[in-house]
């Protein structure tokens, strides 16, 4: 048995942030009915990689999901997502803010019919607010919030996140929150409205960040391949290429000093004793660590640092990652049989339970393809499915 086992959700998200929440709640044995409409169904289904014609962006976050299409401008087809959220527990969207309402299919329509839901709704700015009528995106969320202005190297141009940070964080936030949401309807019997901006989830993340402006009024920099407030804590250029070294104590400084650069003359330099010192004097520390260390590869490094216990580690490409003897042995390369795409690789689970843990049950679904399914579980007819898809109203 998996622990969201008995959970249904209606999924009406589209693109990233939604639809990796909703693949986490299903990863763990939720019932996910992906809702998509008829013209092409989720927009990442036309964003390539394409095998076989289908996209394998859909298909690496959309696995464990049943897929049916309804034209929700349509009356007939509003009654049947109903009756779908008559019996759901969750119900996730992401549309623009306002755009439910006029589709009648926001909290406050949905809360007449099931009291209990818990409705989730993800959008760039959130339900409130100046800007909640604003598009956002992830890269947009990425400028607004001040992340880009710490990103990258002093005096250059402002970079972003190599993955789309914000998207994935607000689908972590709505999977949390709704959690805590199902928790709270256990405890009281009480649905509720839950409010996710793309352009806030990450702002709690920032806490070093805070911890300085707050106090000092000090705004944060780019700090390039450096940490903000430990040092040596950063990339590090070796003989053969960089590695990442952390040492983010005293205690760690300590042992890189005098155990792998057998360098104990640096524990007692003035610039260098505390990790404050250390911060103040960064320039010049990289400089020595550098100069000392071009004398050895990388993985001469990494084996005296792992003998010293020195946090520190390679910087691999992705294909390098990937193909981690440690990541296969943890099972975060999964495989599963798609039936257009054939055996394909996707990323495996972070949380490791002991006693429920998740599983690939079926591949992302191809567009509508549960459609007969699902609404002929409801009592649905052929007959009377063969003349609401000639109508346009389902696929």
């Amino acid at each position: 048995m998996l622990p969201l086992q008995n959970l249904k959700v209606l999924d009406i998200s589209q693109i990233m942030a939604g639809p990796y929440c909703t693949m986490v709640l299903a990863d763990m044995g939720a019932e996910v009915i992906k809702v998509e409409k008829l013209n092409g169904g989720d927009d990442s289904r036309q964003m390539g990689p394409y095998v076989n014609d289908e996209s394998t962006c859909f298909s690496q976050i959309n696995r464990n999901k049943k897929s049916i299409s309804l034209n929700l401008k349509d009356d007939r087809a509003r009654e049947i997502f109903y009756r779908l959220a008559r019996d759901a527990d969750v119900i996730v969207e992401n549309y623009r803010t306002g755009v439910t309402q006029s589709l009648k299919i926001d909290y406050d329509t949905i809360k007449a019919i099931n009291p209990g839901i818990v409705y989730c709704s993800i959008s760039g700015y959130g339900q409130t607010g100046p800007y909640r009528h604003k598009g956002g995106f992830d890269l947009v969320a990425q400028g607004m919030t001040g992340l880009m202005s710490m990103t990258g190297e002093p005096g250059r141009r402002p970079l972003k996140t190599g993955i789309a940070v914000y998207d994935i964080g607000a689908g972590l936030t709505a999977t949390y929150s709704i959690l805590a949401a199902c928790i709270h309807k256990m405890n009281t019997g009480e649905g509720q409205h839950i409010d996710i901006a793309i352009t806030e989830c990450g702002l709690p993340w920032y806490t070093w960040e805070a911890a300085a402006y707050f106090a000092e009024g000090r705004v944060p920099e780019p700090t390039g391949w450096r940490h903000r407030v430990s040092a040596p804590y950063q990339a590090i250029k070796a003989r053969d290429g960089y590695l990442m070294l952390g040492c983010a104590n005293q205690r760690t400084w300590e042992r890189f000093a005098g155990d792998v650069l057998e360098r104990p003359e640096l524990m007692e330099d003035p610039r260098f004793l505390t990790n404050h010192d250390r911060g103040q004097h960064v320039e010049e520390l990289e400089a020595l660590l550098e100069s000392i260390m071009a004398e050895r590869d990388v993985d001469d490094w990494l084996a005296r640092c792992d003998t010293a216990g020195v946090p520190a580690g390679p910087i691999n490409d992705f294909a390098q990652a990937m193909s981690d003897e440690h990541y296969l042995a943890r099972g975060m390369v999964q495989e599963m049989d798609h039936p257009k795409i054939g055996r394909m690789k996707t990323i495996g689970f972070p949380s490791k339970f002991s006693r429920t843990p998740s599983q690939i049950r079926q591949p992302a679904p191809l567009f509508a393809q549960h459609t007969d399914e699902v609404l002929g579980g409801m009592g649905l007819s052929a007959e009377e499915l063969e003349t609401l898809r000639a109508e346009g109203c389902i696929k």
